[in-house]
């Protein structure tokens, strides 16, 4: 896995739009029946320029296309935004530039204008690789656009990933397993795969509540994570965190970021970002979510932001702590103590933290301290074991 980078720094843009709402989906999108794409342009040129002046001087390892579905951008807006960066800060010769995608709206046409623009990593929604998987989940493209799909982005970009959802209504161990089967035959070397979860807010709240349908027990759920893991080592694809599996090497830079504890811009609407000061204070910024609102307000004001709080020292202790153990590789210890401002020992709770190592669930691996696979199982537990009250 690719070692934690001191100052790296990345940029979310959050592109809000999609064709369709998923009935699973908790995330800041919307349907509109018109956009227009050159006002969407110069607002997030605008509040990319505004945060510009905030962090002057860094250098940008990663940026990160986001949504909704970036493929519905105007590749000339990805082009003016990637070109924008580069006149703002320096920007590392190794950078990870990452557009979401859906199979039903690309084609070949589009894919090798974003490549043009300067995306060199695909991330595809594929979601399912079962056509009755596919419409329960809402989706627009069918398995065999899908699979069109990604041989496409394999022509086109250096490095893709794609997306799966487990732990459907019905699904069982053999079908899954054969279905990742699939998955890792057409995957280049990253694979996210998450469980299905019922999030307020979605469509599939009421319907599940209403006993419309019935997902898997935690047990058989337990049992698709464990073998998720099993298929994609073998195969090559160890998993890295919870959800994501690549070949070494090939992991997501941008979000290792996240997980890493380091810095990031956050535009668009419902973008999030953290920023520290280099004082010890880390901001935590948001900006405004309905896109109607944030556009008024970056014509007001240069940027959308709605809230921007310094985070007090638990805060952060609780956030590396929630996002460093996610790693297969764990919290490492000197990554906590430049973010945290304070030994990684001394911020945990020292009886929460023996037990949790007494009974299997964590253990140290030179400076990282990781979860065990037994510990992965019941990590939200793990986790409120080693906070102080």
């Amino acid at each position: 896995m690719r070692a934690a980078m001191d100052g790296a720094f990345g940029i979310y843009i959050h592109w809000p739009f999609c064709l369709s709402k998923c009935p699973y989906c908790d995330f800041n999108s919307h349907v509109a029946a018109a956009i227009d794409q050159a006002a969407w342009r110069r607002a997030l040129l605008a509040e990319l320029a505004h945060f510009a002046k905030e962090t002057p001087g860094r250098t940008v390892t990663s940026v990160f296309f986001g949504g909704g579905t970036p493929s519905l951008m105007d590749p000339a807006t990805v082009a003016a935004l990637l070109e924008a960066i580069a006149g703002h800060w320096g920007v590392d010769p190794a950078v990870e530039t990452t557009l979401e995608a859906n199979p039903g709206t690309v084609d070949a046409e589009r894919f090798q204008d974003f490549r043009a623009a300067g995306i060199n990593r695909l991330s595809m929604g594929l979601q399912a690789l079962n056509d009755p998987a596919l419409r329960f989940l809402g989706r627009r493209h069918d398995v065999a656009q899908a699979i069109a799909a990604v041989d496409l982005a394999r022509r086109t970009f250096p490095r893709i990933s794609f997306d799966l959802i487990y732990a459907r209504p019905g699904q069982t161990e053999q079908a899954w397993r054969a279905e990742l089967g699939q998955a890792i035959a057409l995957a280049a070397d990253h694979l996210s795969v998450y469980q299905l979860t019922i999030e307020a807010g979605t469509a599939f709240h009421p319907a599940h509540a209403r006993g419309d349908f019935v997902l898997p027990d935690e047990d058989l759920s337990a049992a698709l994570f464990e073998l998720t893991a099993e298929v994609t080592a073998a195969a090559g694809l160890p998993a890295y965190e919870i959800s994501n599996h690549a070949a070494p090497g090939a992991e997501c830079r941008h979000n290792l970021l996240y997980w890493q504890g380091d810095d990031y811009v956050g535009i668009g609407p419902g973008a999030h970002g953290r920023l520290s000061n280099g004082q010890g204070t880390a901001f935590a910024i948001s900006q405004q979510r309905a896109p109607e609102t944030w556009l008024k307000a970056v014509a007001a004001q240069g940027h959308g932001t709605r809230d921007r709080a310094a985070l007090t020292g638990q805060e952060r202790v609780a956030e590396l702590v929630m996002m460093g153990l996610r790693l297969t590789e764990g919290l490492s210890a000197t990554g906590f103590a430049r973010h945290a401002g304070r030994p990684l020992a001394e911020a945990l709770d020292r009886c929460g933290l023996a037990s949790m190592i007494e009974g299997g669930y964590l253990g140290w691996r030179d400076d990282h301290l990781a979860a065990t696979p037994k510990g992965r199982l019941v990590l939200n537990a793990v986790i409120a074991r080693l906070l102080p009250n």
